[in-house]
C-alpha cells in the first residue's frame, strides 16, 4: 500500500512538473515588467538541472537495493531446518542420537529435500525422504511439518520480492521525473528573442489590422520549424482574429502558420502572448465499430485518439482481461493515464512506462491490461508503433496490406517490460487499422493475419466507420456471427491537408 501511494504521488509531481513548466512558459511572457527574455543561459536552468540531478540520485538509490530472488537463501533453508527440528525432534529420545554423529548427513539431507521441494520434484522429494527414513524412525512426520515451513518462507521470499518490484517501480518513476525536469529545463529556456527585421516587418503588418506588438520571441524546437510567440493587444477598443495573425506570419515565413493548440481565439485591448506553430502537412480522419462479448453489458476494451502538442496523433487501444465490467475498468485505467501522460508532453514510450509501473505497483493479482499505441507525426507522415501484448495492426495502401505483429507481455506483468516498437511511413490515403485480439482470435487458427489481409483487402468502403464495420462484419462470419470475445476495431485515414 505504501509503494501504491508512493506511485500517485510520484505520478502526481510529474503532472504538476508539466504544468508548471507550461505556466511559467505562457506566464512570464505575458507579463508588461519583463525585462529579459527565457534564453539558453537562464539563471534558473542550472537550479533545474541540478534538481534532476537529485532526483536521479535518489532513483539510483532505488536501484542499488538488493534485487529478486528466484531461490531460496541458506539462511532461509537453516531457518526451516531449525523450525521443523523444534517441532519435531525436540521431544524425541532419539535426538542426541540423530543430532550427534549423523548431524552433517541429516543437514545435507534436509537441504536437498527443501531444494527439491523448490524445484518440485516429488520423485526427488520422496527419493531423499526414504534415505532420510534409513535415519529417522519419523521421517514421514518430518517431512510434513518441513512442507508447511518451506510453504511460509516461500511466501516470505515472494512478498519480498513484490516489494523489490515496488521499489524498482518508484526509482523508475524517479528516473522518468528526473529525465522531465530536464526536458523542462530545456524546454522553458531555449527561447529568444526574435529577429529585428523580423520584429520590424511584423509590426508594420500588425498596425495596418490595428494590433500593437510588444514582444516577439522565436524557439526552433523540433527539426526546424518554426515557432513564435507573439505579445500584443487590438487598439481602440477593437478585436481581431488570430486567423488573421497567422495569414500574417504565413506570408512573412512563406510556409503556412496556425495558433497552437488551445491558444485564444480573438485578440482584444489587452496585451496577451499568443503561441503560433508552423501547421501540419496531414490530418487523421477516424471511426471504430466495436461488439460487446456475448452475455455481457459492458465492453473491456477502450480507445483514446487525441491530437497532441507537437503535431502528434495518438491513437491508443487497451484491451483488460478477460471480459465485462472488471475487464472495463482495468483498461479504462490504462487509456485515462495515457491520456493524462500524453496530453501532458510525455513520449508514448515513457507514458507507457509509467501506466506499466503504475499497475505493478497496485498489486492486484491478474491485473493487467494491453497497451496498443500508434502515433503518427502529422509533419511527416511518420508513425511510431508501441506495443505490449497487442494484437496485430494493419496499414493498407493501394494493393497491398502489412501486419506490425506483437510479441510482448501486457502492461501489469513485470516491472521492466519491453515493448514491441515499429516505425512506418504513411501517405496521403494510407488506412491504419488497429484492433484486439478478440478480432483476430475469431478468424482460422495458425493463419489469422493473412485471413485479416485478405478482408481488408476486400472492402472496398473508405469512410473509417464503414471500413472498421466491414471488418468486423465480415470477421463475425468467421464464427457463427457470434461475439465470442469483446470485438474492437479502430480504423483512422491519412489525408494530406
Amino acid at each position: 500500500m505504501q509503494e501504491w501511494i508512493i506511485a500517485m504521488l510520484v505520478i502526481s509531481v510529474l503532472l504538476i512538473l508539466r504544468d508548471m513548466a507550461k505556466t511559467i512558459l505562457t506566464g512570464r511572457m505575458s507579463k508588461k515588467e519583463e525585462e529579459f527574455p527565457l534564453c539558453e543561459d537562464h539563471p534558473q536552468k542550472e537550479k533545474v538541472e541540478k534538481y534532476a540531478a537529485a532526483f536521479q540520485k535518489l532513483a539510483d538509490t532505488f536501484y542499488g537495493m538488493p534485487y529478486k530472488k528466484e531461490y531460496l537463501s541458506s539462511g532461509q533453508i537453516t531457518h526451516i531446518l531449525s523450525e521443523t527440528n523444534d517441532q519435531v525432534c525436540s521431544g524425541c529420545y532419539h535426538r542426541e542420537i540423530c543430532w550427534g554423529k549423523q548431524a552433517d548427513t541429516l543437514c545435507r539431507g534436509g537441504e536437498a529435500m527443501i531444494r527439491a521441494l523448490e524445484e518440485g520434484n516429488e520423485e526427488e522429494t520422496e527419493a531423499l525422504r526414504i534415505q532420510w527414513a534409513g535415519i529417522c524412525g519419523k521421517s514421514l512426520q518430518y517431512l510434513e511439518i518441513m512442507r508447511e515451513q518451506f510453504k511460509k518462507e516461500k511466501q516470505n521470499l515472494i512478498w519480498t520480492n513484490r516489494m523489490i518490484e515496488s521499489r524498482l517501480a518508484v526509482a523508475q518513476q524517479l528516473t522518468e521525473i528526473s529525465g522531465i525536469m530536464g526536458m523542462v529545463a530545456k524546454d522553458l529556456y531555449d527561447i529568444s528573442p526574435a529577429e529585428p527585421e523580423f520584429q520590424e516587418e511584423l509590426r508594420k503588418r500588425l498596425k495596418r489590422k490595428h494590433v500593437v506588438l510588444k514582444h516577439a520571441w522565436a524557439m526552433d524546437k523540433v527539426e526546424g520549424r518554426r515557432q513564435v510567440f507573439l505579445n500584443l493587444r487590438a487598439r481602440s477598443g477593437q478585436c481581431v482574429s488570430v486567423t488573421e495573425i497567422s495569414q500574417i506570419l504565413s506570408e512573412i515565413f512563406e510556409c503556412t502558420m496556425t495558433s497552437a493548440q488551445g491558444s485564444r481565439c480573438i485578440i482584444n485591448g489587452e496585451f496577451h502572448t499568443v503561441h503560433f506553430v508552423e501547421d501540419v502537412s496531414y490530418q487523421m480522419l477516424y471511426g471504430v465499430s466495436r461488439l460487446t462479448r456475448e452475455e455481457e453489458k459492458v465492453s473491456g476494451d477502450n480507445y483514446i485518439c487525441r491530437q497532441e502538442e507537437g503535431g502528434k496523433f495518438v491513437m491508443c487501444l487497451s484491451d483488460g482481461m478477460g471480459s465485462g465490467m472488471d475487464a472495463c475498468r482495468e483498461s479504462e485505467i490504462v487509456v485515462e493515464l495515457l491520456e493524462q501522460f500524453l496530453e501532458s508532453g510525455f513520449s508514448q514510450e515513457t507514458a507507457a512506462r509509467m501506466v506499466n509501473s503504475a499497475l505493478v505497483l497496485k498489486g492486484r493479482e491478474e491485473m493487467f491490461s494491453t497497451v496498443d499505441i500508434c502515433a503518427i507525426d502529422l509533419y511527416t507522415g511518420i508513425c511510431e508503433f508501441l506495443k505490449a501484448g497487442a494484437a496485430a495492426t494493419f496499414i493498407k495502401r493501394d494493393h497491398w496490406v502489412e501486419a506490425i505483429a506483437s510479441e510482448s507481455l501486457a502492461a501489469g506483468l513485470v516491472q521492466r517490460i519491453d515493448f514491441d516498437t515499429a516505425s512506418r511511413k504513411l501517405y496521403h490515403g494510407d488506412y491504419l487499422i488497429m484492433m484486439t485480439d478478440g478480432v483476430l482470435d475469431a478468424l482460422p487458427a495458425e493463419r489469422e493475419e493473412e485471413t485479416m489481409k485478405e478482408i481488408i483487402m476486400d472492402i472496398q468502403d473508405e469512410a473509417p466507420r464503414e471500413v472498421s464495420r466491414g471488418i468486423l462484419e465480415r470477421v463475425l462470419g468467421y464464427s457463427d456471427y457470434r461475439a465470442r470475445d469483446d470485438m474492437t476495431v479502430l480504423v483512422a485515414n491519412v489525408v494530406r491537408k
